[in-house]
């Protein structure tokens, strides 16, 4: 993964439109931040994949089981990753990591979590989509001469490959994906997952391995100094807590951004 320091808004602005349609983004509040899942984060680093298993199943079967006292929005979800898709959504820990079609949505949510009184910098990924599920598809079908799934399987098939491929294995790769059916905040975020097919794995780890030698990856600092300039940029471009969420809690987040960024 390439690290670039950033010089100046500008010049972030000018990189995060030079990358091609096929990246995703993720942004950090801290640069310092791993690309790890919540899942993880909970846990200590020489966790058992046996036990984040556990803790998954656990988790994912207390949220299934009172869905219906605590919901009354939301479909009833019918497969697993509608499911986990739904526990990231409001905050339960699963392998699910958030990235973002949209590179300045990503970098909405670095600046959304940012603390200006810190003295870290924050941070935005871009990494290379369609690179990282083709090599993820040749690693499965070297490794399982069952696997038949193709890159426009990946698009399609979405819940069925992750249900009965990367949920049930332990290969060593990436997997980027949606529930076919999506709830409306990961609409409006141009929302999607990337996860580890080893839970035990981060992202960076697995990145590392000879099989995605050839995948692009950026990771820009963005200097604490930026934060305002930075906010400013977003909301003219409408890029918002209002739009980004569509509720309450994204009225509260803005005022409270304002409040941050101008005090």
């Amino acid at each position: 993964m390439i690290i670039e320091r950033v010089e100046a808004v500008e010049d972030l602005v000018c990189k995060l439109n030079s990358l091609p349609n096929n990246f995703i983004y993720r942004g950090h509040a801290k640069e310092s931040w791993v690309l790890e899942p919540s899942l993880k984060r909970i846990f200590p680093a020489d966790v058992s994949e046996d036990n984040l298993r556990k803790a998954e199943s656990i988790s994912l079967h207390q949220f299934k089981s009172k869905f219906h006292l605590y919901d009354t929005t939301n479909t009833m979800p019918s497969t697993k990753l509608e499911w986990l898709s739904l526990m990231q959504h409001y905050g339960a820990p699963t392998r699910l990591l958030d990235f973002t079609e949209s590179p300045f949505v990503a970098l909405y949510f670095a600046v959304e979590a940012y603390d200006p009184r810190q003295s870290e910098d924050f941070a935005v990924y871009g990494l290379d989509y369609r690179t990282i599920l083709k090599s993820s598809i040749d690693v499965i079908s070297s490794k399982d001469q069952d696997f038949s799934y193709t890159y426009e399987d990946a698009q399609l098939k979405q819940d069925e490959i992750y249900e009965s491929v990367i949920d049930c294995s332990s290969h060593d790769v990436l997997w980027i994906t949606e529930p076919t059916k999506v709830n409306l905040r990961l609409d409006r975020q141009a929302g999607c997952f990337l996860l580890s097919g080893n839970v035990t794995r981060s992202i960076e780890q697995v990145l590392e391995r000879q099989t995605y030698t050839r995948v692009e990856g950026y990771k820009f600092v963005i200097p604490r100094e930026f934060y305002e300039n930075i906010f400013t940029l977003l909301r003219r471009m409408n890029i918002t807590s209002k739009a980004i969420y569509g509720d309450l809690s994204g009225l509260a987040k803005g005022i409270r951004m304002m409040i941050t960024a101008y005090s």
